[in-house]
């Protein structure tokens, strides 16, 4: 099996969140990293013992020839569409990212709160620049190709509206409307 190509620490915790332990469904884990060799590639390791049942979980991802360091902002990976998480995923981490309490009067919200939705509403920009990423140049939709998982492939037949140009690229603008009005 060919590894997955980690493109940032952030993208593979993703990842890994979205795929719960096989014995009792638990996604949480306290995990070990370290850079090791597996097939002939740089790799990243994460493993540990299941929150839930104490099962062993591992996960292991090819690095990139290149690394990108992060900017001020929040980024997922560099501009190639990932590897592990398809465009229906990304979609859903967008809405997930999104789904903030409604903020009400700005100027009575603490700084953890600012902090946080900040937080959200930038994971949800980038979230959906991954899913743009999934768009071949002058194409409407992502192809076939850009869903894989069970996950994706429900996003996309639930909401294949949601999937179109037009309505990514207005999503994201709106989420990017919504961070630049905090302080």
């Amino acid at each position: 099996m060919a590894l997955l190509l980690e493109r940032s620490v952030e993208e593979a915790h993703l990842y890994m969140a979205m795929h719960p332990c096989d014995v009792c469904g638990e996604s949480e884990f306290e995990c070990r990293s370290a850079v090791i060799m597996a097939e002939g590639d740089l790799a990243s390791r994460y493993e540990g013992e299941c929150d839930g049942c104490g099962t062993a979980r591992e996960f292991v991802f090819r690095l990139p020839e290149t690394v990108s360091l992060p900017g001020q902002r929040l980024r997922f990976g560099g501009p190639e569409p990932s590897e592990l998480l398809d465009a229906g995923e990304w979609l859903w981490v967008a809405g997930n990212f999104a789904a903030i309490e409604p903020l009400g009067d700005l100027a009575e919200l603490t700084v953890e709160d600012l902090a946080a939705a900040r937080a959200d509403l930038g994971g949800a920009v980038a979230a959906m620049d991954e899913v743009l990423k999934f768009l071949p140049a002058g194409a409407e939709e992502p192809p076939d190709e850009a869903f894989w998982s069970e996950h994706g492939k429900r996003v996309r037949a639930e909401r294949p509206g949601d999937l179109r140009r037009e309505r990514l690229e207005a999503r994201r603008a709106k989420y990017e409307e919504a961070l630049a009005l905090l302080p």
